[in-house]
């Protein structure tokens, strides 16, 4: 009638795992039970996670053998329980190993053994003690101890029953004046009370006025079983009776089957077959194994100072879930507060500290698997308790390197400080530069706009209006679109803004040197001469362009790796070198333009054209020249400035150093624009 013992060392796999219990002490019995808890048993908990400080098998006990060896084993086996680092030791014993193991530790506080206090796991066949011994021998080593006892319930009218005994009434029990005498210290016989100095047993003493260390009047797990047992069998016998009539209809036919079948095996499934509900409501039943469908009590021991203790119910296992091959779900049940009788905080049972945050486990060699050493995970990685492990894509360590982060997306864009200054800034001067060229179509007429090659004028004022407006193509999140046309808008755009500025310094040297008498010079002055100029040079940045476009297109690209916490929005330009040939290219263009306008800085001009071209070359290869080294020393978003500020800084030195002074003499010195003063500086220069 004892429920599958399995399902109990289940239960305690369960009720390990659930205190995180994995540095444990296993002593076992040397029998049949206590191999196949070792073989079968034992083997599951290396499984989920739980190894052993030490294994200690015990013989059984047995008065009919070698005493002295017996008692010397369990001896031996108590100081390696003491000095054991696991807090938690399971004991697979039988009925009286409690009072032997309370025996072991009485003599141990002779023997200069330290008793540490430790959480003992009973099975249910150690639910039987002997009253002789809680009465007499010390029991606070088992002060917070967990013990499993077969499942129990009330039937009506035990207590009833229990009050009603009396050891003088019943003559026909033998057994409860024995019981009586041992319970209550007392005697029967005179004779014997004068020797040993015992009170009589008056038939009147109480057993609900016991404490329950010496007798428990609520019914035992094991006092339930045989209760349970003595209606299984006589459901069973009513069954076979009942089916006697049935069968011998049949038994001709069975004679054979019958004949080969011994009775205890034909009563055996009647046995098996039975199914009742007994008068405490539970429903009784077999497995297909046979075993009774019973669950197992869990208790608490506690013990108090006058040497006696309390068993506190405070968790069930429910076996009906091993049942199912699935086995989800818990089958361990604990009533909240549970350890609150016996301390503050839930005892711990590891090998050695648990790792901290951003420590991982290392293995020690010839330890077992529960113990381990910790070292910290490197910089990018976390850890679960076991590993170092780099965090998915898109995520990074936090600072205690125990969980990931979701990375923040950066790119300049018009909602951050710096992305709307640079686009307020960039609108501001295409807007002026578009103002200058309104100015400039208006007063189109006048000798200062005449003598600087209309289109030429015109048409470099438009190509800096779009270098300004094309600094916007590099803010915002990056698209294929824009990737694509950023670079190459800006390298086409600022080649033929410098190609009108070499052709109009070329055209001012050729218009001086034409007016030499007799130079040939004349011939190549006309239209054609800047036109060919501005188109050819950038014809060349064209050409460069559409190779890159072609080969290596630029894409959008995320940078997970340059910053850590951070995935950086961004172009790949598909070929560095390209990028670099398009702005080498635009370098050469600047530094002819600005030699040749050194060259022609000393020429006669009534409005400086030559030395205003020079400084705006100057301020342009300034800028440019500066650029390689900021742009390779920034990352991320403030690469993306660098460039941005850039082509602001260089057009707006164009616009300024060429056309603003253009400007002051159109709108606040109308004076000095007039034919009058074109003549009079050219005749003082020459």
């Amino acid at each position: 009638m004892f429920p599958n013992a399995t399902h109990q060392y289940l239960g305690i796999l369960e009720l390990l795992l659930h205190f995180k219990w994995t540095w444990i002490g296993v002593i076992s019995y040397d029998n049949d039970n206590g191999d196949v808890f070792m073989q079968h048993v034992l083997p599951l908990y290396s499984q989920k996670g739980v190894c052993l400080d030490f294994l200690e098998t015990v013989p059984q006990i047995s008065f009919s053998g070698n005493v002295a060896a017996i008692a010397s084993k369990w001896f031996s086996t108590s100081r390696i329980v003491t000095g054991s680092t696991a807090n938690t030791v399971i004991i697979q014993g039988e009925i009286h190993t409690i009072s032997v193991l309370r025996t072991i530790f009485q003599f141990a506080q002779f023997s200069d053994i330290r008793i540490e206090r430790q959480v003992w796991i009973m099975t249910a066949q150690m639910d039987f003690a002997s009253p002789g011994f809680t009465r007499d021998w010390d029991v606070h080593f088992l002060h917070g101890a967990l013990s499993f006892a077969v499942h129990t319930n009330y039937p009506r009218g035990f207590q009833k029953f229990l009050k009603g005994r009396n050891p003088l009434s019943e003559n026909k029990d033998g057994f409860i004046r024995i019981f009586w005498k041992d319970i209550f210290n007392c005697d029967f016989s005179n004779s014997i009370l004068e020797k040993r100095n015992l009170k009589i047993c008056t038939g009147k003493e109480k057993l609900d006025s016991l404490p329950g260390t010496l007798f428990d009047t609520s019914m035992s797990g094991h006092s339930y079983s045989i209760y349970n047992a003595v209606y299984i069998m006589a459901y069973a016998l009513h069954a076979r009776t009942s089916s006697k009539s049935k069968e011998m209809t049949k038994i001709k036919n069975m004679r054979q089957e019958y004949q080969l079948e011994e009775a205890w095996q034909v009563f055996s499934k009647f046995i098996r077959n039975t199914s009742f509900i007994n008068s405490a409501g539970e429903n009784i039943s077999f497995d297909d194994k046979g075993h009774i469908i019973a669950g197992f009590d869990i208790f608490n021991w506690v013990t108090y100072e006058n040497n006696t203790f309390t068993k506190v119910k405070v968790g069930w296992l429910d076996t009906t879930s091993f049942l199912s091959k699935s086995m989800r779900g818990k089958t361990i049940k604990l009533i909240p507060l549970f350890f609150i009788f016996c301390t503050q905080k839930i005892p711990r049972s590891l090998c050695n500290d648990k790792c901290h945050s951003g420590f991982s486990r290392a293995k020690i060699e010839g330890r077992p698997f529960c113990c381990y050493k910790c070292f910290p995970c490197p910089e990018g990685k976390i850890t679960n308790m076991d590993d170092c492990l780099p965090c998915p894509e898109g995520q990074y360590p936090n600072n205690n390197h125990d969980s990931c982060l979701s990375k923040q997306i950066v790119f300049l864009s018009y909602e951050d400080t710096l992305g709307i200054s640079l686009a307020i800034t960039t609108i501001v001067f295409a807007y002026i530069a578009t103002v200058v060229l309104g100015i400039f179509i208006k007063y189109q007429d006048t000798p200062i706009v005449k003598a600087n090659n209309r289109n030429i004028t015109y048409l470099l004022l438009i190509s800096l209006v779009l270098s300004f407006l094309c600094s916007l193509l590099f803010i915002g999140k990056p698209e294929k679109v824009t990737c694509l046309l950023r670079q190459t808008a800006f390298g086409i755009i600022f080649s033929v803004a410098i190609s009108c500025i070499l052709a109009k310094t070329i055209i001012l040297i050729l218009v001086f040197m034409a007016s030499v008498p007799g130079s040939q010079m004349r011939q190549l002055l006309g239209k054609p001469l800047d036109n060919y100029t501005v188109v050819s040079c950038s014809l060349i940045q064209i050409t460069i362009c559409a190779i890159w476009l072609l080969t290596s297109p630029p894409y959008p690209d995320a940078d997970m790796n340059l910053v850590a916490e951070e995935i950086i929005l961004g172009c790949n330009e598909g070929s560095t070198v390209m990028l670099y040939c398009v702005l080498l290219y635009l370098l050469f263009l600047a530094i002819v333009g600005f030699c040749v306008a050194f060259q022609a800085r000393h020429l006669p001009d009534s409005f400086n054209e030559t030395k205003f071209i020079f400084f705006s070359l100057l301020c342009f290869c300034n800028v440019w020249l500066s650029f390689f080294p900021t742009y390779l020393s920034t990352k991320g978003k403030y690469m993306v400035a660098v460039e941005i500020f850039s082509i602001l800084s260089s057009s707006t030195g164009l616009l300024g150093c060429i056309f603003f002074p253009k400007c002051f003499v159109i709108l606040l010195r109308p004076d000095l624009n007039t034919k009058i003063q074109l003549i009079r500086g050219k005749k003082e220069g020459m």
